[in-house]
């Protein structure tokens, strides 16, 4: 079965009796974050097998799965290959509820982060093996594993050596003094023209050092409304935070982008009587009609955007069908996420998978299911405010990396122009929150790389995939 890379349209043919069900049309490819085997173990008592063919090849050194190669100095998979790079890139801080020394294995590897970087380090996992961009791909790939001693392992884990970094960064400017494999250089952070090649691991440092570059220039056209941009201090976001106004014109700009925005509830039928089961193929339906919806709605925004008489027909078009996917997804994360993740979560709860679709689930689909729900926690926790979420939909959308535009240079105009504006709006509304604006462009790139990746993801494995994230998602949600 091919895939329709066309935007998704609605199936047609006769109702079920659950009451939204049709026979599935065209799959739209779903948002991607990320899950683990033993998540799927939970929905289902059946193991995932690993086919024959595979049962010599070498395994991980961490948790025992299937290795693919040597990632970072040692023979692993691209679970904690992942896992590690994550880590370490946006200098996580694990805590263990045990004795730290959890069993790791395949199924058991996600349920302490803790001790599953712990045995990264005591393996020998290199740090200095991950590239400074972020990007796949190894610094160098001659760097083998690394023997560290315990005291070095327990800066790590504690945190300790990430806050040494931080403090020696600010205290050095724009001097690389970084320890390798955790640098924070100006060039690794998102610039408001391109998101997509932005790390993921960017910190607030590196939009000092990307201010930097525009103190004292002549104040462009674009940005005549807001120029108490431009009289910033360089080193304002480290200092306490002081009471200001909004400029008023970046008020009215924001206040337009959240009119353009269609935030009532989705209409596409999410309820279902008790009791029934819903099928593979009544839920893939589903999901094609919500996404038919979510992308109408993107359509109508397009015409309703301040500067829709700015672009071409041609660029929209262009854009559109480039960043459909990854808004609905943004939108899917944040303003409907009370449908998704709990009308939707519901219908996907009353769907068993097979056997057989256990089985088969693939590598990738576990990747997406993991960053899915690692993304869903980080909105959870950020809680997006309408404006912040229409400032982040078309910075997302202004993206003149594309291919094809016709007016890529007055693409960037406008990306920086609401990029700022988004700076701006946060750190006057969230004053104590100075890593408020950059934890919200990090999601940007994320979003992207899963949308990306949900492409490859077969689709008759989509309704399994959706059932793991909205389970995962809305148990731990109800746990806190």
């Amino acid at each position: 079965m091919e895939r329709d890379e066309r935007p998704p349209s609605g199936g047609g043919g006769g109702g079920g009796s659950a009451g939204f069900l049709e026979p599935p049309a065209a799959l739209p490819p779903p948002p991607r974050n990320g899950f683990c085997q033993d998540e799927l173990a939970e929905l289902d008592s059946s193991t995932i097998s690993v086919p024959d063919d595979r049962a010599e090849q070498r395994t991980c050194l961490i948790c025992g799965d299937r290795a693919t190669g040597l990632h970072y100095g040692i023979i692993s998979c691209e679970g904690c290959k992942g896992f590690f790079k994550r880590s370490i890139c946006n200098k996580r801080v694990y805590r263990c509820s045990r004795d730290k020394n959890c069993v790791m294995s395949r199924k058991q590897r996600n349920r302490c982060q803790y001790c599953r970087l712990l045995k990264c380090l005591q393996m020998g996992m290199n740090r200095k093996a991950i590239r400074e961009d972020g990007m796949p791909g190894g610094r160098n790939k001659s760097i083998g594993p690394v023997q560290i001693s315990e005291e070095e392992i327990e800066r790590i884990m504690s945190g300790q050596e990430f806050e040494e970094e931080a403090n020696h960064w600010s205290n050095h400017g724009d001097s690389d003094h970084s320890s390798p494999g955790n640098r924070a250089s100006e060039s690794n952070q998102p610039s408001p023209g391109s998101t997509l090649s932005s790390s993921r691991s960017v910190e607030l440092n590196g939009f000092v050092a990307f201010r930097d570059q525009y103190m004292g220039m002549s104040v462009p056209p674009h940005y005549q409304y807001i120029p108490h941009l431009f009289t910033y201090s360089a080193h304002s976001p480290l200092l306490p935070p002081q009471a200001r106004s909004l400029d008023p014109q970046s008020y009215s700009l924001i206040h337009q982008l959240v009119s353009a925005e269609d935030l009532e509830p989705l209409g596409t039928p999410m309820l279902i009587e008790d009791g029934y089961a819903v099928t593979q193929a009544e839920l893939f339906a589903l999901l094609c009609r919500l996404a038919d919806e979510l992308l109408f709605r993107q359509i109508a925004w397009i015409k309703k955007l301040p500067f829709f008489c700015e672009l071409s027909i041609k660029d929209y078009t262009c854009l559109l069908s480039s960043t459909w996917q990854e808004l609905i997804l943004l939108s899917s994360l944040t303003v409907y996420s009370k449908q998704i993740f709990g009308e939707l979560a519901d219908v996907t709860a009353k769907y068993s998978p097979s056997d057989e679709e256990l089985h088969r689930f693939s590598d990738e689909g576990m990747e997406v299911i993991e960053r899915l729900i690692y993304l869903y926690h980080k909105f959870h926790q950020l809680k997006v405010s309408n404006e912040e979420y229409a400032c982040m939909k078309a910075i997302n959308f202004l993206n003149q990396d594309i291919r094809g535009l016709t007016s890529a240079s007055q693409l960037e105009q406008l990306n920086k122009r609401y990029w700022y504006i988004c700076q701006d709006f946060t750190e006057y509304k969230y004053t104590h929150q100075p890593n408020r604006f950059p934890d919200l462009m990090m999601c940007l790139p994320e979003i992207r790389y899963i949308a990306g990746k949900m492409v490859n993801v077969p689709l008759e494995q989509l309704p399994l995939l959706f059932k793991v994230v909205l389970h995962s998602c809305k148990t731990s949600v109800g746990k806190e």
